[in-house]
């Protein structure tokens, strides 16, 4: 998975969440709290969404090192993947 792909997945993602963000001017390195307007629920949400397209586990005690665009990208790609998707990965 490159980086390209995670990103693209993680905008999909967050355009499904929060419809109405204009995500084409998403900062990348700030995160996604202080730029949408998405509650904890959501922000779960986009979690849950982000470990099914990825078949990536993802423990809660890393929840905070998905905030932004930029550090989704970083962990994604770095992550090992845990399910079928993830094993065409390797």
């Amino acid at each position: 998975m490159t980086a390209e792909d995670v990103k693209r997945i993680a905008l999909r993602i967050l355009g499904e969440i929060a419809p109405e963000a204009d995500l084409p001017s998403l900062k990348p390195d700030v995160s996604f709290r202080e730029q949408l307007d998405i509650d904890s629920m959501d922000f779960l949400n986009f979690v849950i969404a982000l470990h099914e397209a990825l078949q990536v586990e993802i423990p809660e005690a890393d929840y905070p090192k998905l905030a932004s665009l930029n550090a989704c990208v970083e962990y994604l790609t770095a992550a090992p993947a845990s399910g079928p998707a993830g094993e065409r990965r390797a």
